[in-house]
């Protein structure tokens, strides 16, 4: 009777070790397994982990991906059982698209949270030009303003319609404010309304850590004939 090649069993025993994959993601410490990985051949998470390592390792000997792993455990727990995550699902959604697991990303969109944000939300804003850079402009004006107060106010004229934008400079001749800093959203072709623009605002600059408030700019009785109501007035409280 021939003896076991021991070479042959020490490699037998050695593979499921193998196969055994320790993750840093960000500095956070994952533990998981190749074939896991490598569930959806063609996402990018499956290519980093097929044919030569093309990771860094850490000091530890540990696969090393450079980005926030917060939310990983979460794409690994479906990789591993199919079951859709149910929190922080926005930051899993771009975890699912950044390493491109195509089913997730879809499981994902079709949420009722992930949809009203994608389909609904940001359909709408992407009518409303220079959405996201006027946010930026309001932010800035808003850190300047803040020297030595507790408060910064930014006046802000919205146009719902092509018949509002064209009443705009009666408008701004009624302002009591440097019209300079005023910032103007609008007009937009989409059935959401001055109020879901409103709180698309407010909901985004506080998603930025901001504490701000917002309500309409009463101007002068004498002047709001002309004002139409466009003006609101957003409050940054500081401390």
């Amino acid at each position: 009777m021939s003896l076991p090649d021991s070479k042959s069993s020490r490699k037998q025993s050695a593979e499921p070790h193998l196969s055994v994959v320790q993750l840093n993601i960000g500095g956070r410490l994952y533990t998981t397994t190749l074939s896991t990985l490598r569930k959806y051949p063609n996402s990018k998470l499956a290519d980093m982990f097929s044919g030569p390592l093309k990771l860094q390792k850490d000091r530890e000997g540990r696969s090393f991906i450079d980005r926030d792993g917060t939310h990983f455990g979460a794409i690994l727990e479906y990789l591993r059982t199919e079951e859709v995550p149910n929190k922080n699902l926005l930051e899993v959604h771009k975890d699912a698209v950044y390493y491109d697991i195509k089913p997730l990303v879809k499981l994902l969109e079709d949420t009722p949270q992930l949809f009203g944000e994608t389909v609904g939300r940001q359909q709408f804003l992407s009518r409303v030009r220079n959405y996201h850079e006027n946010l930026e402009v309001i932010i800035r004006v808003a850190r300047a303003e803040a020297m030595a107060s507790r408060y910064s106010t930014i006046i802000m004229c919205v146009l719902r319609t092509e018949e509002d934008l064209a009443r705009y400079n009666d408008a701004m001749d009624s302002l009591d404010s440097k019209k300079e800093s005023v910032v103007s959203f609008g007009p937009w072709s989409a059935p959401a309304t001055v109020e879901d623009l409103l709180d698309c605002i407010k909901m985004d600059i506080e998603a930025k850590g901001y504490k701000v408030s917002l309500k309409a700019h009463n101007l002068d009785k004498g002047f709001l004939f002309k004002s139409h109501g466009f003006f609101y007035k957003l409050t940054f409280t500081w401390w």
